[in-house]
């Protein structure tokens, strides 16, 4: 290869090489226009006269010297010239769908920690709604369907189903608008409905030492008159007495009791009294019977049905 040769095929100095000042350089520029920024005042100052550039440039070489760095000329001069074209101020991105985006991404922690309290929260009243509204009112829609339907399977007797029909009525109304209250107090007495029909016993006097067999009234409106009663109590087929809710002629309340008075006419009453007075024991204690799906004893005496519950 000869001279000339090799000499065509050296590298130029100049081509490949970055025409960008260094790093270092360019780091510095930017320290100044941040010493820049940082003296607002100076900057107002020296910018305002004629000489301001080499007035601003001599603040800055004491500056930097005071410091013990070591800034070459052409690098202020270059820092003031960014200051002024604003050449490292930062500029937001404008508005757009990109920078949203963007933004939920940085702040995705944050944003999962709000998602995360609010379906808590969301959580939290739908368990507390579910348990303080639609489970109570399903309960009562469960229970009023319940016992109409045990009452019309076990009802004998016309009455028995249309008492349960008007209380399952006023119970659903009652829940369309809203009262639980209301309809609970309509499954309260289906309940009760339910349990008189599914009852079964006999009515007996009731007998013993020291105990009222039947007890004579004169009414409040009627002094010359009496009304007639004997004491009463219910038994099942185990041979265990019931407390049963009795509706008392005299006060007009319902009372849950294990013995009452059963009011029948005179001559019944005294076949009775004469009966216990004979030898102490009454002969025919049994007065009524009744059986599971009727609402009132078949009785075995005359009777009006009426009774008291204290005497």
């Amino acid at each position: 290869m000869s001279d000339r040769d090799a000499t065509m095929i050296e590298p130029d100095a100049g081509a490949g090489t970055d025409a960008r000042p260094p790093l270092d350089e360019v780091l510095l520029a930017m320290d100044v226009v941040d010493t820049l920024r940082h003296r607002e005042e100076l900057v107002a100052q020296e910018l305002a006269r004629g000489d301001r550039d080499e007035a601003l440039l001599g603040r800055l070489r004491q500056t930097y010297a005071a410091q013990g760095i070591d800034v070459p000329e052409h690098v202020l001069r270059d820092g003031v010239a960014a200051l002024r074209e604003d050449r490292f101020a930062y500029r937001p991105a404008p508005p757009s769908l990109a920078r949203s985006l963007a933004t939920v991404y940085v702040r995705r922690g944050l944003w999962l920690r709000r998602l995360l309290v609010a379906a808590v929260v969301v959580a939290v009243a739908a368990l507390a709604y579910q348990q303080t509204v639609v489970a109570p009112r399903r309960a009562l829609v469960d229970g009023l369907t319940e016992a109409h339907a045990a009452i019309v399977a076990l009802a004998s007797e016309p009455v028995a189903q249309t008492r349960a029909a008007a209380l399952v009525a006023a119970g659903r109304a009652a829940l369309v608008e809203g009262d639980r209250e209301a309809a609970g107090v309509a499954l309260a007495s289906l309940q009760d409905l339910r349990a008189d029909l599914e009852r079964a016993y006999e009515l007996r006097i009731v007998v013993g030492e020291g105990v009222t067999s039947g007890v004579w009234r004169v009414p409040d409106d009627n002094a010359r008159a009496r009304n007639h009663y004997l004491i009463v109590e219910a038994i099942d087929a185990s041979g265990r007495r019931l407390t049963l809710p009795i509706l008392s002629e005299e006060t007009g309340r319902v009372e849950r009791v294990s013995n009452w008075g059963l009011r029948v006419d005179e001559a019944t009453w005294n076949r009775v009294a004469a009966d216990k007075a004979d030898d102490g024991i009454i002969q025919q204690r049994t007065v009524g019977r009744k059986v599971a799906g009727e609402l009132e004893p078949d009785y075995l005496i005359e009777t009006t049905g009426g009774a008291i519950t204290r005497w």
